[in-house]
């Protein structure tokens, strides 16, 4: 049984079609999936989730690779980076650790503790477990790491041997069901089963809550969650801009410092993104050097423009193009973490290259701040309300309604 919600991406009133199994239901103006069409059982996603748990162990006390260095072998497992890095880069290790360790694992325990807090009615466990599953899933990066894990060895190869250790094989089956766990995580669906919204009986339908998005009268809390409510995320341009600017001025120092230092019997060589990239291209590793160059020079640096042209526009009242800001919106969302990767990188080569006088990798001040761009443009996506784009949409007089797509459940 469905009831008249409104679009989270747009706000437009809606009243969703019935979506057969394997389907979805489309918000007809932004496109935005408002629900899947399948039986609201968890149990898969349960399964998936403590499958996770148990490969956390060996990916991460595991060696991913090992390489053979000068006749030493040395072992690179996913926390020993973010420990070499601990004493001189506290705040780029915490960053690391939190994206490649800690998002992912409380994302997977969340599904754990969200089914647990259903199946006793226990509100505040459910609830938490909800905030957690909203915000921190676009923070779990094993597919980052992963990537920069295999640009490392790339630049490693000249130096060293490298063996493949029994923790790249549980990372990656780790990966695998992770990116199938967040294809098939919906927050709007343990909401309903924890109370649906058709147990509410509404005559108005101004507001979505933010929480657990149910559409709903003119309240100043939440029907169903408590949380309060809002038309719109309060000050939302004015924090997007103060993300957006501050991340702009870091991204000066983040490319005009040395990322990295590197020693080499003695001689030292202290690299920017760009003159690493150029670095590789001499070194004819070209397709290295464009996935760096895209995911730390074209990817922050096309966030903040976007990101800028889409708030000008909010203000600016522009009233074409609503669709295509949509489209660049989400965009911008789905490649935000990729910027990790150059921090990716060093951590593993700060692990793997670590001889003292004859070869020593450490990161530069630039990786401070890369760092903090990299965040700051992800805060700068998240603080956006996107209805905003939407507000000063011509309105045509149509009966509300959604489409139905494919979509495999």
């Amino acid at each position: 049984m469905t009831t008249a919600r409104r679009c989270p991406g747009c706000d437009l009133p809606v009243m969703p079609q019935v979506a057969r199994h394997g389907q979805s239901a489309y918000c007809p103006r932004c496109q935005t999936r408002l629900y899947r069409g399948s039986t609201v059982r968890f149990t898969g996603e349960l399964a998936i989730a403590c499958a996770c748990l148990i490969l956390f162990i060996p990916a991460h006390f595991f060696p991913l690779i090992t390489i053979r260095l000068f006749g030493v072998m040395i072992p690179a497992t996913l926390p020993s980076g973010t420990l070499t890095l601990a004493s001189d880069f506290p705040a780029v290790a915490l960053l690391i650790l939190f994206c490649s360790s800690i998002a992912p694992f409380l994302v997977s325990t969340a599904v754990i503790t969200a089914q647990l807090g259903l199946k006793f009615r226990k509100f505040g466990l459910f609830h938490r477990s909800m905030w957690i599953l909203e915000h921190l899933k676009h923070w779990a990066m094993f597919d980052v790491f992963l990537v920069s894990l295999g640009v490392s060895c790339f630049k490693v190869q000249d130096y060293a041997d490298i063996f493949v250790g029994p923790g790249l094989y549980s990372l990656v089956l780790l990966q695998l069901l992770m990116g199938i766990l967040l294809a098939r995580l919906s927050v709007n669906r343990y909401w309903e089963a924890w109370q649906p919204e058709t147990d509410h009986k509404q005559t108005e339908f101004s507001l979505h809550c933010h929480s657990c998005h149910m559409t709903q009268g003119d309240h100043s809390h939440c029907v169903r969650c408590g949380e309060s409510l809002y038309k719109r995320m309060p000050h939302s341009i004015q924090k997007t801009w103060a993300y957006l600017l501050a991340a702009t001025v870091f991204i000066f120092p983040a490319n005009l410092y040395p990322i990295s230092i590197f020693l080499n019997n003695g001689k030292r060589v202290e690299d920017t993104i760009f003159s690493g990239v150029a670095t590789l291209v001499k070194t004819d590793m070209v397709g290295i050097a464009i996935i760096i160059f895209v995911a730390s020079i074209v990817v922050p640096v096309a966030k903040i423009l976007g990101l800028g042209f889409i708030l000008l526009t909010i203000q600016f009242k522009r009233k074409v193009n609503h669709l295509q800001r949509m489209k660049l919106y989400r965009f911008i969302q789905w490649i935000g973490k990729w910027s990790m990767m150059d921090l990716f990188v060093i951590s593993i080569m700060v692990t793997l290259i670590d001889r003292d006088q004859l070869l020593d990798f450490t990161p530069g001040p630039g990786a401070i701040a890369f760092g903090v761009v990299v965040v700051l443009t992800m805060l700068a996506a998240e603080s956006l309300d996107s209805r905003l784009i939407w507000d000063n949409y011509e309105q045509r007089t149509q009966q509300p309604t959604t489409r139905t797509g494919q979509h495999q459940a």
